[in-house]
């Protein structure tokens, strides 16, 4: 097996000298020991906050792995086929009705992550544009994209995307706890029996849409795809989602760690004196999206939980598994966050190149590193 190559500061990382499986077999045991851990407090989305955590430990101490894009690309397909599962006629007509306050809601969830990326630049917390693209909510990887494309420090843009994305989804799955006193384990157990023919036309489903979304270009593609066509297929009662628990824990897994893997040394190094300021926005982005959540419970008279978890400014995938994790109204939150995702594309240029203009860029300080793999939307 070839082992990787043991730098002078090796012993800073006692994960690197190890060979890819080792590295793998650590990542596991962590994974298992930190969800069982979640899972036995009755943590709801604990499959994959633990691998997530395992997944940062292992990072950063030099375990470093490649989550192989297929399998990844896997595991956003079946998310998309978990949400398509969900959606009932009686739920789309009632996003219907109303859409008026879902694009609301989205609009003044924008506003009020880009007044506090605006603030950050106007303070000199992080320089320019910046802090912009690091405070949209979701569509963590396109926003890196977009924000190197347009002159911001990618790097600075990973962290806050990446911190916000943990952040929401620890907090999230704390107010499901409350909420719902344990939600998120298998009732049927995790070996149920299984309709063949159902998982067999799942499993269509999730190829078809996953190359749909990819033909697309679309941001999320690969999840959204299978849940435009499954929640239509489910919807007309031509087919019947069939998702094993085995397969979902290891989905959940996968997102996971594609998340957690993101925090590099070079990352964390980078942005180690924002980290109290960005923890702080990110805080008052979450209460202003809880003040957000209250009104539609008031307006729509949704329960709590699906309104907290609606309106979270964390990733998509991220809230899709805490929203099956938990007993909340999946298609509800789901619809909103890919609303949000949506505006945050066509509004996300304009606004930070208003910023650029209005605020000096001092010159990057930072010697520029390769952005990581760009493979999910958190």
């Amino acid at each position: 097996m070839t082992r990787a190559p043991a730098p002078p500061g090796a012993a800073l990382l006692p994960l690197q000298s190890l060979p890819i499986a080792g590295r793998w077999t650590v990542l596991l045991v962590a994974s298992i020991l930190l969800a069982s851990a979640l899972q036995w407090v009755r943590l709801p989305a604990a499959f994959m906050l633990g691998p997530l955590v395992a997944a940062v430990l292992a990072q950063t101490a030099g375990g470093t792995v490649q989550i192989p894009r297929t399998l990844f690309a896997a595991a956003q397909a079946i998310i998309g086929c978990l949400i398509a599962h969900s959606i009932t006629p009686a739920i789309v007509v009632g996003f219907m009705h109303n859409w008026p306050i879902f694009l609301g809601v989205v609009a003044l969830s924008v506003a009020a992550s880009v007044a506090i990326g605006w603030a950050m630049s106007r303070l000199r917390i992080i320089p320019g544009s910046t802090a912009v693209w690091g405070m949209l909510p979701g569509a963590a990887p396109v926003m890196m994209l977009m924000a190197e494309a347009h002159g911001a420090d990618f790097r600075l843009v990973a962290f806050m995307q990446y911190l916000r994305v943990v952040l929401v989804a620890a907090a999230a799955s704390v107010v499901a706890l409350l909420f719902t006193h344990g939600g998120g384990r298998f009732t049927s157990g995790y070996f149920p029996p299984v309709n063949l023919p159902d998982l067999a036309a799942t499993i269509g489903v999730a190829l078809v849409g996953g190359l749909l979304g990819l033909a697309s270009r679309i941001p999320a593609g690969v999840l959204l795809g299978p849940l435009a066509l499954g929640a239509v297929l489910n919807v007309l009662g031509w087919v019947r989602i069939e998702l094993p628990p085995v397969v979902l824990i290891a989905s959940y897994a996968l997102i996971g760690w594609n998340t957690g893997l993101r925090f590099t040394r070079d990352v964390l190094a980078a942005a180690a004196r924002a980290l109290p300021q960005s923890v702080g926005a990110t805080a008052l982005l979450m209460a202003f999206c809880g003040l957000l959540a209250w009104m539609l419970v008031v307006l729509l008279h949704v329960d709590p939980l699906t309104a907290y978890l609606a309106t979270s400014p964390g990733g998509v995938d991220a809230a899709a598994i805490i929203a099956a994790s938990a007993k909340v109204n999946t298609p509800f939150v789901m619809a909103l966050q890919t609303v949000r995702m949506i505006l945050l594309l066509v509004v996300g240029p304009p606004v930070t190149r208003w910023v650029a203009g209005k605020l000096d860029r001092p010159p990057p300080d930072l010697e520029l590193i390769r952005p990581p793999d760009l493979g999910d939307l958190d």
